[in-house]
């Protein structure tokens, strides 16, 4: 019993400073800091790449907003990546202005080899472009996306997040707890860290590289969640991710929860991938180049998927001591809620904190506020069941709106 109560203590410790550093890191989110200076003064060429598999129903939305752009047309270009598509997606893609690149593997169907495709080529033909952006296919950009990264670049940014938002967070409690989420990571992770000089992470769409950064080795991810993994290779080179709030890429997502169960898997078996391929890489960029950057990176690893475990371990060891007449049932009740009420409590604080900091209306999002714990729970289960079961089939997200750039803007 005495062995218990000192795992149960120090893993209560365990949460809670990782929850603090958390808090502390999340409140300089609300510091306003000065903006970069310039280093140079030019507009750059992009390249605006759509990997994109059977997305006839949008395509044309997402090329539209492109075109719409605050920038130079002859400084960008669309390339639409018609990734084993059976549908019409390369001819609308082409009829609407992009340039198509048609692939048909049965191998690697995944985004991440549909960019290692495309890119490799880019860089084999040594094409004169300065950077590249990537979007999915139901995506719709602001006006001024390209305008406020070529910013970026000017400041000597070389990996920049722009702002993810949603365009249908009010179609369902599955959507609207998407929104919240993002709301939230937005803000209280990427602008944070970004305030503080320490590293954001690409969040899977509405990204640019500088094209120099990928041409010695081409594009090289091989996990589920190619953003996380191109986010954690650089940052174990010792190298810090860019933020743009003024970038903006409007992104769709599932409204269903069979749907949505399926996405959150694969994000969450490409997490568990990530953690074995690079967790002990992490640990020595922290040893070798001895930064908060390289730490912060460390605990974004570890505090996904062990965090969870650790939780769960630290529940048993509670049910173990109250069986071992360690505790009463009052007690064991007391700690069970001591870890209920923030999962189930808090993000409704926090979702309409983070409402209120970005001028949202919080009416239409009421059913979605209301039913965020019920979205982090089943994520929760999510995790629960990838420990298990790790097979994951991809499934294709219903567009079930036709949503332009004017009716988000």
């Amino acid at each position: 019993m005495e062995y218990l109560y000192i795992l149960q203590q120090a893993i209560v410790w365990i949460i809670t400073i990782f929850w603090l550093y958390q808090l502390l890191i999340s409140i300089c989110s609300l510091v306003k800091l000065k903006d970069k200076p310039l280093l140079v003064n030019k507009e750059h060429k992009f390249m605006a790449i759509i990997p994109a598999h059977n997305e006839e129903s949008v395509i044309k939305n997402l090329i539209e907003s492109l075109k719409k752009q605050n920038y130079p047309k002859e400084l960008f270009d669309i390339y639409v990546i018609a990734d084993n598509c059976t549908d019409k997606t390369a001819e609308l893609a082409e009829s609407a202005g992009a340039i198509v690149y048609v692939r048909n593997h049965t191998e690697g169907k995944t985004k991440g080899h549909a960019l290692q495709w495309f890119l490799s080529q880019k860089i084999e033909e040594n094409a004169d472009y300065d950077a590249f952006c990537i979007f999915d296919a139901d995506n719709i950009v602001d006006e001024n996306f390209i305008k406020n990264m070529n910013k970026k670049l000017c400041q000597g940014e070389d990996v920049v997040q722009g702002y993810r938002d949603i365009k249908n967070p009010t179609d369902s409690w599955i959507s609207s707890g998407y929104a919240i989420f993002y709301w939230m990571m937005n803000r209280f992770y990427h602008l944070a860290r970004y305030n503080l000089g320490l590293s954001p992470l690409i969040n899977g769409t509405g990204f640019m590289v500088r094209f120099n950064v990928i041409k010695p080795n081409g594009w090289q991810t091989y996990t589920l969640t190619e953003d996380i993994e191109f986010s954690l290779q650089r940052i174990i080179a010792g190298k810090k991710l860019g933020w743009a709030t003024d970038a903006v890429v409007y992104d769709e997502q599932p409204v269903g929860f069979k749907q949505s169960w399926s996405q959150r898997s694969r994000w969450t078996v490409g997490h568990i991938q990530c953690m074995g391929r690079y967790t002990k890489d992490l640990a020595n960029s922290v040893k070798d180049h001895k930064t908060l950057v390289t730490f912060d990176g460390l605990l974004y690893i570890v505090g996904s998927i062990p965090m969870f475990i650790i939780t769960l371990v630290l529940l048993v060891v509670n049910a173990a001591i109250y069986m071992g007449d360690g505790m009463t049932k009052m007690e064991l009740l007391e700690n069970y809620l001591m870890y209920i009420i923030p999962t189930f409590i808090f993000p409704i604080i926090i979702g309409a904190i983070i409402m209120k900091l970005d001028k949202r209306p919080i009416r239409p999002m009421i059913k979605g506020l209301l039913c965020y714990p019920l979205f982090l729970a089943s994520w929760l289960a999510i995790n629960f069941k990838c420990l298990f079961k790790r097979e994951t089939s991809w499934e294709k997200i219903e567009h079930v709106r036709d949503i332009k750039i004017n009716e988000v803007i």
